[in-house]
């Protein structure tokens, strides 16, 4: 469902993948490729929400802000099952863990990975390439090769697996 807010109307990709039972509207930009799963809410009427290219927003999601305090997807980023980002910038390629919540004013570096169930407070800042969890989220340790493979693999095959559904729709 895409509703338009205020005179603002989505602007989707026609690339992107968006589930029927999805919710869009407002300020709201959704870049190349990008995959927006069930049940994934996506309100930009309190502020923009910017989503770059081959982003997953997965399963349960929701997706606000804050007045004048937009919330930032950079490209290549994959936000897990159940998860609410606020008012908050993610840089490129960075992972964020199923159930994990992350405030206003927060950054998650470029490459870097909050585990599940982790919550990111108001203002932290996570470092590019580190893996952060807990409650409050804490730095662990560097990515290794082997996560990042593993992050990539996933940007991979949600925008592979999002053209699969997209064609699966025209078929109805």
């Amino acid at each position: 469902m895409i509703y338009p807010f205020k005179g603002m109307e989505p602007e989707i990709s026609e690339s992107a993948y968006l589930a029927e039972n999805a919710v869009v509207t407002g300020d709201v930009k959704i870049g190349d490729e990008s995959t927006i799963w069930f049940n994934t809410v996506i309100r930009g009427d309190v502020a923009p929400t910017i989503i770059g290219k081959r982003v997953s927003v997965q399963d349960n999601s929701v997706l606000h802000q804050s007045p004048n305090n937009p919330l930032i997807i950079e490209d290549e980023v994959t936000i897990g099952h159940q998860v609410i980002l606020h008012s908050c910038k993610i840089r490129k390629r960075a992972l964020i863990g199923m159930g994990s919540i992350i405030l206003d004013g927060a950054e998650i570096g470029e490459g870097a990975f909050i585990g599940a169930g982790s919550l990111v407070p108001q203002g932290k800042v996570i470092p590019p390439n580190t893996l952060a969890f807990g409650r409050p989220a804490k730095v662990v340790r560097e990515i290794n090769e082997e996560d990042r493979q593993d992050m990539d693999r996933i940007v991979r095959e949600y925008a592979e697996k999002g053209q699969l559904y997209k064609q699966a729709e025209r078929i109805k």
